[in-house]
Order: structure tokens, then sequence, then C-alpha cells
């Protein structure tokens, strides 16, 4: 910045300046005025990601069409590369273009991804006959993958930057300052994460369209989209405060290579002759220094106790998944406010930030006043029991959702539908079936009929109301596989609340039918001939006597009853990931916390790709078994853990680098000691040659 914008409060002075190597920053009360940027891209770009991630799998089902389970596939394929790319945008911006330019390339691939998606929500793009349906779902599938993929990317890669980023804003003198950041930072992500789970399921519920009115899932996606664009500028505006780093090589890199030297060098040195090491990676000692050796040991005996961690993110993000559909079969209605099956996940943001200090200041300091010594590794483990529990929770109440839906036909099954308009009691056989009809009553008769009148097989999409109407002009019971095809309506969706029908005859008079409606229910409105319509109505001044008929009871079971179980799953994930995140950076070494980062976002990625094989191999008739099945799966898991834990001694890695750093001298006294013997030698043969090439000189002359 310019001297003239700087003054008591936001100047460094040139001393200080020189050995930082970072120029002069404006600062506000001790804090650099860039991390005001960074904080509020880092909100937007949160909001982008989980406002989109919050309808991605009803998108899935609902616009794209595809069933639950390759709803839930494709969900978590794009969950677990979202958290592979981290490590691609760390080795991009460290060993290449620096943070800064990685944030901002990889931020406009994020943005057209999202633009791209939204683009692709449009129904009416392809929708040529009007009818409300694309024309096209190809198109619409393709936008859809090339957009997430292009999310992936971007999410993923400025993941691990941006944070660091802020991090290096600040200079040695304000360690306070930069711990301050990292939880405005943190607050800035929930904050993001838990707006945008509110406001986009309520966008995707409005109706938008220019054929057709539409779930809005272009506005769902599109406001996201605007956010990022948002989140681009306000980084990019910021520039000219940034202190930039150049890059300077990354370490995972060099970890890798260490690692491979160290396979490839024992395996050139496999003879019975040769002396065997104390550790495998010794055999790196002949390329690579015992410092860095010893760092490297220390980051694999934490990544092998990561090995059974995947397990748990395999069952913590299917609450975008799973969860999000279960609650599509159940009751929304919390009185003053009908909640969305999307927005139920917001009960974790919200659940998280009474959770962290609840653990923090009073549970945690209760264990302790009782003597127990509650390590990190122990945390972890009751983090992955309490998970396991959630499942056993959410199988629970899913066996009661499934206690109340209908016994829909299956592909080798029919339905046949009685409806009686006699005004009497009538008998009905049909080879080893008997029955009676009461007046007005409806009855389901399988594997005698086809299905009549085109009845769902289905429960209606996000807990709408398919309702369809029958006019009857005489009094006489259906016969059926006939008739008054043309007197009746198709299933049309109505949402939940009270809805209004105005019906009118031929004449243009009319008679209004109203009905509170529920969750997920499917209704038959019968209209007999004794209706009775009149002139001029106003509102509810001539009521429409009709007869319902119930194909499908409404849901029953009330969303409440999932907040047991993301009570649990958010129980774990505090003790869990914080934990997790704690351990990891107390047993990592200086220079090498990023590795473990990597590492840890890596066990989200494989516990995605987990849910892919359960999902599409498991095949089990029944969702409440596939909860139990990942419940059994984690807690079997937990016990391999705890085994593993019981094992692990904790080590202190700022202690061993200072021991390796006190034998440093040490190691460089003999290295220049065997340089200084081998230049002898090196001399002496130099000289030797040389006197042997002037004696064959002068030989040759003479």
């Amino acid at each position: 910045m310019k001297d003239s914008q700087s003054h008591s409060c936001c100047s460094f002075s040139a001393d200080k300046e020189k050995k930082t190597g970072k120029k002069k920053s404006v600062t506000i009360f001790g804090y650099p005025l860039s991390i005001f940027f960074i904080v509020v891209n880092e909100f937007c770009e949160r909001f982008s990601y989980y406002g989109m991630r919050a309808v991605l799998v009803l998108y899935f089902k609902y616009f794209l069409k595809w069933d639950d389970d390759f709803s839930t596939t494709i969900y978590h394929t794009f969950v677990a590369l979202c958290y592979l790319s981290p490590i691609l945008g760390a080795i991009i911006a460290d060993s290449w273009l620096g943070k800064f330019k990685t944030i901002v390339y990889l931020s406009i691939v994020y943005t057209a991804g999202q633009v791209i998606m939204a683009v692709g929500a449009i129904n009416d793009i392809t929708d040529g006959n009007k009818d409300g349906t694309p024309d096209n779902m190809t198109f619409h599938i393709a936008l859809s993958m090339v957009g997430l993929l292009l999310i992936a990317l971007g999410t993923g890669g400025i993941k691990p930057c941006v944070a660091a980023f802020g991090g290096d804003q600040f200079n040695d003198d304000q360690e306070k300052q930069r711990s301050t950041f990292f939880s405005i930072f943190y607050l800035s992500i929930n904050a993001g994460s838990l707006l945008s789970t509110i406001i986009t399921p309520i966008l995707r519920a409005q109706k938008c369209g220019i054929h057709t009115q539409q779930q809005c899932y272009p506005l769902a996606f599109g406001v996201p989209a605007a956010l990022m664009v948002v989140s681009l500028i306000v980084f990019i505006v910021g520039s000219g405060m940034y202190n930039k780093t150049a890059p300077s090589g990354n370490i995972m890199v060099k970890v890798c290579k260490c690692i491979f030297f160290a396979i490839m060098n024992r395996f050139h040195n496999r003879s019975s002759q040769i002396p065997k090491r104390e550790h495998w990676l010794d055999w790196a000692e002949e390329k690579y220094d015992k410092l860095l050796i010893a760092q490297v040991k220390m980051v694999l005996k934490v990544l092998f106790l990561y090995i059974p961690l995947p397990m748990f993110w395999a069952l913590f993000d299917q609450q975008g998944s799973r969860w999000t559909l279960q609650a599509t079969t159940m009751d929304g209605n919390f009185g003053l406010m009908v909640i969305q099956p999307d927005q139920m996940q917001t009960v974790n943001p919200i659940l998280i930030l009474i959770m962290v200090p609840v653990m923090d200041f009073i549970i945690y300091p209760l264990i302790s006043k009782c003597k127990l010594n509650f390590t990190p590794l122990r945390k972890i483990t009751v983090g992955m029991f309490l998970a396991g529990l959630a499942f056993v929770a959410a199988a629970l109440v899913q066996l009661q959702i499934d206690a109340t839906l209908p016994d829909f036909p299956s592909s080798t099954e029919q339905q046949a539908k009685f409806i009686n308009m006699v005004n009497r009691p009538i008998n009905i056989t049909a080879g080893k079936y008997a029955f009676q009809l009461n007046s007005h009553m409806d009855f389901l008769l399988r594997n005698v009929f086809w299905l009549q009148f085109g009845d769902i097989v289905a429960k209606p999409e996000e807990g709408a109301n398919a309702i369809r109407s029958v006019l009857i002009c005489y009094c006489v019971a259906i016969k059926v596989g006939h008739a008054f095809d043309k007197n009746m309506s198709t299933y049309v969706d109505v949402p939940q609340g009270t809805a209004k029908f105005v019906i009118k005859n031929a004449a243009g008079s009319t008679c209004v039918f109203k009905r509170e409606f529920g969750f997920g229910s499917s209704y038959t409105f019968i209209i007999p001939p004794n209706v009775t319509f009149e002139e001029n109505v106003t509102f509810e001044s001539n009521l429409c006597k009709l007869i319902a008929v119930e194909d499908i009871k409404a849901n029953s079971i009330h969303m409440a009853w999932q907040i047991p179980q993301y009570f649990l799953m958010t129980s774990g994930e505090v003790v869990f990931s914080v934990t997790g995140l704690e351990f990891s950076y107390s047993q990592a070494p200086s220079n090498m916390k990023a590795v473990l980062q990597a590492g840890w976002l890596l066990t989200v990625a494989v516990g995605n790709i987990i849910v892919l094989i359960v999902a599409e191999a498991a095949t089990l008739p029944d969702q409440w078994a596939e909860y139990v099945l990942f419940a059994a799966l984690l807690v079997l898991v937990c016990i391999i853990f705890a085994i593993m834990a019981y094992f692990y001694t904790y080590i202190d890695p700022v202690k061993i680098e200072a021991d390796f750093a006190n034998l440093e001298p040490e190691d460089e006294k003999k290295k220049n000691l065997e340089m200084t013997k081998k230049d002898m030698v090196e001399n002496h043969d130099e000289k030797k040659r040389r006197s042997s090439n002037e004696g064959k000189i002068v030989q040759t002359n003479f």
C-alpha cells in the first residue's frame, strides 16, 4: 500500500519488513485488512458449496428421475471427488502457481461449474412441446455431470489453500491475531453452511418456469453460483493487499519421493548378505537426511491409524443423501412453518454450534473430574460408536415409516379397484376372492385384474399430494376394466396445507371444494351427479360435496423423529472430527502438518467411496436393513480401531526434531571429514594421471 495510507495503528517498520520478506500491509486493530477479503471469500464459497449440495440428491431423484440408489451413488461420487482434489490443489499451489493464483484460477473453474449446473436445471431449454418435461434428458444430465466435475475440482483444489493463505497475511509478532483469525475463519464456514442449507431448499420449493411451473432448481443452483461469483470478485479486489509467498516445493511430493526411494533401494538390496536396517524407511538414508526420514516415520505412524476412519465418514455424509430421502416420506409440518426434506440438514450445523462448547466446557471437564483418562484416541473411538448408534436410530425410524407406506404392486402383480356408488352394500366374487363393498367404499384386489384407472404406484414426490377427480353420471357400480376414462382427470400434485378447488359445469356455474392435505397422500375425488352448481359463487358460499377415496395415506411419521439420529451423529462428529484434527496436529512434524491434513481429507473421500460400494453391491430389499448394515460395519471397525489405539504410543514431534537437530553438527563433521578424504584421494589420483600423461608426451616428442 502507499505510504500515505499508513498511520500509527497500521504500519510496520522497515527492519521488520526486511526480516520477514513481507510488504507493508494495512491493519485495523492489529489485524491485516486483507483477511476481511479472505473471510468474505470463504463465507460465499461455503454458502455456494453447501447450498448446492443440500438440494443435490433431490435434484437427481426428481429432476433427472434417477432412483434412490443411483442418486445416492452419484452424490457420494461427487463428494469423494471433492475430497480427493485437495491433494492436487496443494501440489499445484506449493510447487508451481502459489496459493493466490491457485485460488483464483480454480475459483474460476468452480464458478463455471456452478453456472453450468444452474443452466442444466432449466427444463424449458429442451421442453419443445411445453408439457413440463424435458424432451432431451441426456442434455441435462451431461451439463449436470460437467458442472459437478468442475465444482469438485474447484472446491477441493482451493480447500487446502485458503486457510493457509489467510495465515500468510500475519507477521511473526501477530500470533494472537492469527489464532483469532482461524476462529473467525471457522465461524464463516459454519455460517455459510447454516444459511445455505436453510435458504436453498426454500428456493428449490418455489415454482418457476417459462412454459410450465416446476420446482425451481435453477434458482436453487443459481443463487450459489452468484455467491461464487461474488466470492471470486471479493478475493481479487483484495489482491493488492495480500502477502503472496512464492511456491517453494511441496512437502507431500518430497515425502512421497522419500518413501519411493526407500522401497526401491530396499528392493535393489534384498540380498541376505546385506545387513538389515532397523526400519524399512532407513533405506532412504543414502539420499535423504535422518531428520526427514524421522519425520516421515512419524507421519506414517499416524496415517496407519487413519486406515479404519473412512467408515465413520461413510455414515456421516449420508445425512445429505439417505437421510434426506428418508425425510421425503415424513411429515414436515412444524406448526407455524413447514420444513422441506432437505432443510433437515440444518440440524447438523445448529447442533455443532451448541455441542462444541458443551463438550469443551461441560462434558470434558466432568470426565476429567472423574479422573478418567479420556485420551484423544479414546474420544475418536467414542465418536465412531455414537455414529453407529445414529444409524440404529435411523433404522428404527425407517421401520416406523415402512409400516405406514402402502404395499405397491411389483412388476408381476396387478391391482383392481372397485368403487361402490350403489346406495346399498354389494357382493363381489372373483375365483377364490369374495368380499362385500359398502356404499362409497374402496377396495383393492391384488393379482386379479390390471390397474384400474391408472392408479398411482409410488409415493408422490417430495411430500406432495396426488389428487385426481372422477365425474360419475349415474349411481351405478363401476365395472372393472371399463369406462369413465374421459370423465377422470390425471393425478395432479397439490402441496401440503389447505387447497381450494373451483369446479365449473358446462353452463359456467361453480361450486368450491376445500380440503386440508398433509404430506405424501393420494386421493380420488368422486363428483356425484347430485352436486349443486350456482352462479356468481364467491369464496365458499357454495361448497361442493364430493366423495373422497384415499388411495395412499399421508405421511404420519413426523420429521422431528430424525432429530435423535442427527443429535447422535453430531455428537459423534464433534468428538471424532475435532479431536482427530487436534490429534493429527499434535502428532505431526512441524513441516508436515499439511501432509496429515491431506491424509485426513483422503479418509473422507474413501468413506464416500465405501457408500458407493455398499449402495450398489448390497442390494438389500429394505432401507432399514442397509442402515443396520452400516451401523454393524462401523461398530466392527470401531473395535479394530480401539485395538490399534491401545498399542499406539504418543510422541512429542518437537522433542524428536530437537534431538535430531542436536545430532546434526556431528553428522555434518562426519560428512565434511568424508568429503575431505574423498577430495584428497581424488587430488592424488589426478596428480598421478597428470604425471603419467606428461611422461607419455615426453617419450613421444623424443
